[in-house]
């Protein structure tokens, strides 16, 4: 049931991230004007339908995005221009701009996409990645918040004595380190050595090196903080699996790690993240996926040499809306508290939407990069001609043209999509 709920639950959040990112769209096109004619999610058959006031809303057969319908996304054909060839991509243009141009009832031409002005065009454009980047920023900020149970500087136990290299129960006579200097369960680590400890992962590298030497340590003990002095030990311990239980080689000998032993254990605490912290890490997000972007078709390979091969799939390989979801599974079928839970997804959920905010930015129709890309070409032309002292100013810019780019990259896109679907379902890849 949990792996149902999972699912469910990145379902949920995948479609909302679509429905908010048409929204983006949807709202500034209404403020500027132009007629929205609908306002869909999914692609397909139309499974259910309502219109309010002149936009249809509704929901598709298949959830693998979505789409805003808004009038006159294509300007006609420039006063003058000749249809040239007869070919496929050129009866595209033509029926694009066709299909277009009719959908502009008479009288409402000024309602039309097309001529909206440069900076409204990429306010309407930009809206749809940006609230993707909107959610990104929120979502990271709600898995800081919840925070994740991880080990605190806070002692849970104490070793009576040094462990043995062969796992075998230590010695009394030998009394640990810390059990020598003194430190109790309760105790919270302050510093190590003159360093500052908030973390347990800070107070194992400060204790790393100090073998041999008596060092300072300072510990929160019943609201007072109280100096001690620990001289750990080079200790050889053996390596134990999740149970406990010695991790021996091919040969049967029990395999040990040295290093400095000092005898404690944390305890375990749901702890939140800094919220300053939430820029850098959106930061690294976004220089991860843009670096995931540029590879990708070097990405969609490897995982279709992974599929059809022995080669393991990459921990860090793209994924379908299928990964996903097996990743949400994987997720909810952890054995974590709800709240940890709920903080992935969170966490894979801000991920998704880095990416679509990424993705869309391409420069590439029909993605929204390709629209502002021609928008800011638009501009640009109007620009030089009221510097030139040209009128009239030129005419919207000829989208049409770009269709048979689009049909490219829809094809291009589809197959990927389809070729990412399975191999996430042969050959998934594994990220816990």
């Amino acid at each position: 049931m949990s792996i149902v709920v999972g699912i469910l639950v990145v379902v949920i959040g995948v479609a909302l991230s679509i429905a908010l990112h048409e929204v983006g769209h949807m709202v500034p096109a209404k403020r500027f004007g132009v007629r929205v004619s609908q306002y869909m999610i999914g692609f397909g058959p139309t499974l259910w339908s309502r219109t309010k006031g002149e936009t249809e809303y509704g929901l598709k057969a298949f959830p693998l995005g979505g789409f805003v319908r808004m009038v006159g996304m294509m300007p006609p054909a420039p006063a003058g221009a000749r249809r040239t060839g007869r070919g496929f991509f050129s009866q595209v243009i033509a029926d694009t701009r066709d299909q277009s141009v009719e959908e502009i009832r008479p009288g409402e031409e000024h309602r039309a996409f097309y001529n909206l002005s440069t900076p409204k065009k990429l306010v309407v454009m930009l809206g749809g990645p940006v609230m993707n980047l909107f959610l990104a920023v929120v979502m990271t900020a709600s898995f800081f918040a919840i925070g994740l149970t991880q080990q605190t500087t806070t002692v849970a136990s104490v070793s009576a004595c040094v462990p043995t290299a062969t796992g075998a129960p230590c010695d009394a006579a030998d009394p640990a380190p810390a059990t020598a200097a003194g430190l109790q369960p309760g105790d919270r680590v302050v510093s190590y050595d003159g360093q500052s400890t908030t973390t347990w992962r800070a107070l194992l590298e400060a204790i790393d090196g100090t073998a041999g030497r008596a060092v300072p340590v300072v510990v929160e003990r019943a609201g007072q903080e109280v100096t001690l002095t620990v001289t750990p030990v080079d200790a050889e311990r053996a390596v134990v699996d999740a149970a406990g239980t010695p991790v021996t080689d091919a040969d049967g000998n029990v395999q040990t790690v040295s290093g400095a032993f000092l005898g404690l254990s944390p305890t375990l605490a749901r702890q939140s993240l800094p919220l300053r912290e939430v820029p850098g890490e959106v930061g690294r997000m976004f220089t991860g996926t843009a670096e995931a972007v540029v590879t990708f078709p070097a990405k969609v390979w490897q995982a279709a040499q992974s599929t059809f091969s022995d080669t393991p799939r990459s921990a860090d390989g793209v994924m379908s809306v299928i990964g996903v979801g097996r990743t949400a599974a994987d997720v909810a079928g952890m054995d974590a508290s709800v709240l940890d839970r709920v903080a992935i997804m969170l966490s894979l959920l801000a991920s998704l939407n880095m990416a679509l905010f990424v993705f869309n930015l391409i420069p590439l129709l029909p993605l929204d990069g390709g629209h502002v890309v021609n928008a800011l070409y638009e501009g640009a032309k109007r620009q030089v001609a009221r510097f030139r002292g040209v009128h009239p100013l030129p005419g919207p810019a000829d989208v049409a043209r770009m269709m048979p780019v689009a049909y490219v990259m829809f094809v291009v896109l589809l197959g990927s999509g389809v070729l990412l679907m399975v191999a996430d379902v042969v050959d998934p890849v594994k990220i816990f």
